[in-house]
This record gives C-alpha cells, structure tokens and sequence, in this order.
C-alpha cells in the first residue's frame, strides 16, 4: 500500500497527477492519497472516490506558504489517514504573477516613490516547496522502513530566463537549486528527491486561457511519463525531467568551470558545513 500527498490537487497538474496515482491503486494493493490544497478538488471528492473505489482518498484544506498550515495538516495525517507511513510526497502547488511582474516598474517617473513588489509568488513556489520537503522528510524518517521519495514542481522557467515573469523564473531556479543540492544530504534517509520542469502545459495557473492560443503546448501526459520515469526508476535523485512536448529529457546540471570548483564544492560536502 502507497501513502501519497500532494499539494496543489485540486486542478492543473496537481489534479492530472491525482488521477495518476489513483489509477494505480487496485483491490489488492490500495493506495491512501491525501489532496492538499486551498479548494476541493474541481473533479469532486466524491466522484474520485467513485471512479477510483480501491484507494483511500481524503482533501485537506492547507496553505502551503504557511509553516503552521502545512506542518499541522502533514501531522495530523501521519498518524490518521496515511497510518504511520509516507512513501510519495509531490511538492507541486504553485502560481504565476498572473500575467505582469512587479518586480520593477519601468513606467515609473524619476519623481515617482517605489511601490515594494507583491512576493506571493516566492511564498507559494518557493518557501512552500522548502516546508515541503522538510515535512516530507521528517516523516519519512519515521516510517518503520525510513526512506521515500519527493517530487518538486518546478517549471523550464527554472532552466531558461523569463523576462516576462522573473520573479516567477527565481522561484523555479530556486527549486531546481533545491533538488540537486538537497539529494545528497537525504541519501542516507534513503529518500530520493527529483524535480519537473515541464514546458508550457494548460493549466488555470495562467492568467488568461487565451495565452494558450500563442504557445506551443506539451500534453499532461508527457508529464506523466516523466513522473512514471521518476517514481519507477530508484536510482534516480536529484534529477531535473524537463518535460517538453512528447520526450522526458534529464537535464544534468552546469559543468564545473574548472577542477578548483569541483574542489572546493567536493571539500564543502566533506567538511560538512559552507
């Protein structure tokens, strides 16, 4: 039996993995799915259930930007819903700037006072993946058999500049920067961590449906196959999937400029502390 949670469940991806993970529960190997996020799941829990009658489905209201929201919401299902073990936890709730930055205002006079830039993005992509994976590990240290796996949502907004939304592109940088580095440090926990960055997919995190009518568009389920590679494959950690059209590409990360860095990131992890 599987214990999963995901956050951001509800719609968009988050849903599209729901119903992945669902369809992998059967009769004689059922699964306990915890749906985390702000609203219901647009499908109906109800509906879910009846679709997928092996699996133990449950919709907990959190707000993953809070610390107090998550850490309460993942230990109450520890010990409930999920019985003491947590296998998958999909770190996956996000928004967009909602279709203009306020990171800096270039229509702004030089008489003008600077406006402070709204950081929800950050709080919600970023610090929500951070309390993620600490929960994630936390409780997984504790199954009876420690060890799990994490999954992070990231975005190829985090391999490549988005001049449109570059707070939103440092969220997904951050995540990525996560995953590679936080890989090695839970090794020992046998927990593996790896991360998607998919391409455009539609989703309702875009401000306007009518975006969609501009882009080249990669389908959920290229999506899905590179969560099916991450899951499936155990020795994969701290891999980046970026998920583009209909192939799963690993992206591995920057070449070492030369051997001095590679030294010195090397002596980093064998002192221990930077």
């Amino acid at each position: 039996m599987s214990s999963i949670i995901i956050t951001g469940a509800s719609s968009g991806i988050g849903l599209s993995l729901t119903h992945h993970f669902l369809s992998l529960s059967t009769p004689s190997t059922p699964s306990r799915i915890a749906l985390l996020d702000l609203n219901p799941p647009a499908d109906g829990l109800t509906s879910l259930s009846t679709l997928y009658p092996s699996a133990q489905i449950t919709f907990h209201q959190a707000d993953v930007s809070s610390w107090d929201s998550l850490s309460s919401v993942f230990s109450t299902l520890y010990t409930s819903h999920l019985n003491n073990k947590l296998d998958i936890v999909i770190a996956n709730a996000g928004i967009s700037e909602q279709g203009s930055t306020t990171l800096i205002n270039l229509n702004q006079t030089p008489e003008s006072e600077p406006v402070k830039p709204k950081t929800k993005v950050l709080d919600v992509n970023l610090y929500g993946v951070i309390y993620s994976i600490n929960l994630a590990v936390h409780y997984m240290s504790k199954n009876q058999t420690p060890g799990g796996h994490i999954i992070c949502t990231a975005s190829n907004a985090g391999l490549y500049p988005l001049p449109t939304a570059p707070l939103y592109a440092a969220s997904k940088f951050a995540v990525v920067g996560l995953v590679r580095s936080t890989a090695q440090l839970i090794k020992s926990r046998g927990i593996r961590i790896n991360g998607l960055a998919p391409a455009v997919l539609e989703t309702n995190i875009a401000p306007s449906k009518d975006l969609f009518k501009h882009m080249i568009v990669t389908p959920m389920s290229t999506l899905i196959k590179g969560v099916e590679q991450l899951v499936n494959d155990e020795s994969l950690s701290g891999e980046i999937a970026e998920i583009h059209g209909e192939k799963v590409t690993l992206r591995p990360a920057h070449e070492f400029v030369d051997e001095d860095t590679k030294k010195n990131i090397d002596t980093f992890w064998s002192l221990g502390y930077a």
